[in-house]
């Protein structure tokens, strides 16, 4: 699914790297709020959905390979966290939806879970 739609379907606001969204296509996400978790599971090339918005985040996205963030539950986030953002390349964007619903629309979309049951 590409980026551009994934966003869409969740009403979210590009906040950083807007130029990448168009260029970006994603089979599968990862969603959580624990970075320890993220950093254990999560692969390249996959879509963080989470609540945070800290900068934590963004060097989590960092260190895994992760090209694109979507935080929930939020308009806005601080600006430090969208400054690193933006200089680590990483697209990061703003949905006021839950996480629950976030990952609901996605998965009914095609969108698969990092590893399956």
């Amino acid at each position: 699914m590409k980026l551009t739609e994934i966003l869409a379907e969740l009403k979210a606001k590009v906040l950083t790297n807007a130029h990448k969204v168009d260029q970006m296509q994603f089979e599968h996400a990862a969603a959580s709020d624990l970075m320890s978790e993220v950093l254990a599971i999560a692969k390249p090339d996959v879509v963080l959905i989470t609540g945070l918005c800290t900068p934590q985040v963004v060097r989590t996205a960092e260190v895994v390979g992760i090209p694109a963030v979507i935080v929930v539950r939020r308009e806005s986030l601080p600006s430090e966290t969208v400054e690193m953002a933006e200089t680590a390349g990483i697209v990061l964007a703003a949905t006021k939806m839950s996480m629950f619903e976030a990952c609901g629309r996605l998965y009914a979309k095609g969108i698969r879970p990092i590893w399956e049951v």
